[in-house]
């Protein structure tokens, strides 16, 4: 993701972010609140619900500053309806004021959702499983339709090199661990590149990004998709490993369900199972770097009290060493 180069007026943004200023902000699109806020899970943006005088709640998301530009979520917003267009069932930020998506209050950035409830859905059915992918798969086959122009990849420069830069450049690993850290990182992203060698020349398409099973909202009528704040180009696979878990057994078991719905919409590149442990390496390494990057934001401490202990880096160490070793075992069914 792009970083922002002071973090701290994000903090500075993001305190002076008060529910008077999230209702005039509404107000100014011609969206009358009635007073009602719930603030909802989400630390690297402000996302609330808000009641109106008129009509069902909304849900109204403040950017972080710095992080993304205005055309790039601009181009995260237009992928978005291009969904909703083809009938993928997501949430698009609505367009108001002549049709503008984005706006700005205050020195804030914000958009406005439909709110949508829903519940988690029950990875353990396979039907709910193949349903799933059947989703996956439209939004595919409408995200290769055309590239991100403005949007960056998801690749070992941007997921695991940079960001394992940034940590060893900023000193936040404990110095008796240090050395440590920094041969397993190193191992780790060569274990990295080798799975990205034996899958070759992969595709990439426009994603959802991070789509695990808390960005997905299941209905009697089926999932919905939403938060695509992480959309970026990328292979298909992406959006598929992180619905996977448990025993190797149990993962090719749900893999095949996922696949099962996926290829009714989307051929599927076998070779791309090469870089299901490789990708989530790199999201463990960016993983540490988010939260290092976040960490003068005081909402952060309170909900990660046990980062940048000496038992976090030990065990982020613990993990890539796993992760390295996964990485040289064959993919989960032939290729």
């Amino acid at each position: 993701m792009t970083q922002p180069a002071h973090p701290a007026a994000d903090v500075e943004s993001f305190a002076t972010l008060s529910p008077d200023t999230v209702l005039d902000a509404l107000d100014a699109v011609g969206l009358r609140g009635d007073g009602r806020l719930l603030a909802l899970n989400s630390y690297e943006n402000r996302v609330y619900q808000v009641g109106m005088e008129e009509g069902p709640p909304v849900v109204a998301k403040f950017y972080r500053p710095l992080r993304w530009s205005d055309a790039q979520i601009l181009e995260e917003h237009a992928f978005s309806q291009q969904l909703a267009d083809e009938e993928v069932p997501v949430v698009p930020a609505m367009a108001l004021e002549g049709g503008a998506t984005l706006h700005r209050h205050a020195g804030f950035r914000f958009a406005v959702f439909h709110r949508h409830g829903g519940r988690a859905p029950e990875l353990d059915n396979p039907d709910t499983l193949e349903w799933m992918g059947r989703f996956i798969g439209r939004i595919h086959a409408v995200g290769m339709q055309r590239p991100f122009s403005e949007r960056p990849a998801l690749d070992i420069a941007t997921f695991g090199e940079e960001p394992r830069d940034w940590l060893l450049a900023n000193d936040f690993i404990p110095m008796d661990v240090l050395g440590a850290y920094k041969s397993t990182v190193e191992h780790a992203l060569d274990g990295v590149r080798r799975c990205f060698e034996r899958a070759g020349d992969v595709k990439a398409l426009r994603l959802h990004g991070d789509c695990h099973v808390g960005n997905v909202l299941w209905t009697d009528a089926g999932p919905h998709f939403v938060d695509f704040d992480d959309s970026r180009s990328g292979p298909a696979v992406q959006d598929l490993w992180m619905l996977l878990s448990g025993e190797r057994g149990e993962m090719v078991r749900q893999l095949s369900d996922l696949l099962a719905g996926y290829e009714s919409f989307c051929e599927f590149e076998p070779r791309e199972l090469y870089l299901i442990e490789a990708l989530r390496t790199l999201r463990l390494i960016h993983y540490s770097a988010w939260l290092a990057r976040r960490w003068d934001d005081p909402a952060f401490p309170v909900a990660f009290p046990w980062f940048n202990t000496q038992r976090y880096w030990q065990d982020r160490i613990l993990e890539l060493r796993e992760q390295i070793a996964l990485m040289d075992e064959p993919p989960l069914w032939p290729v």
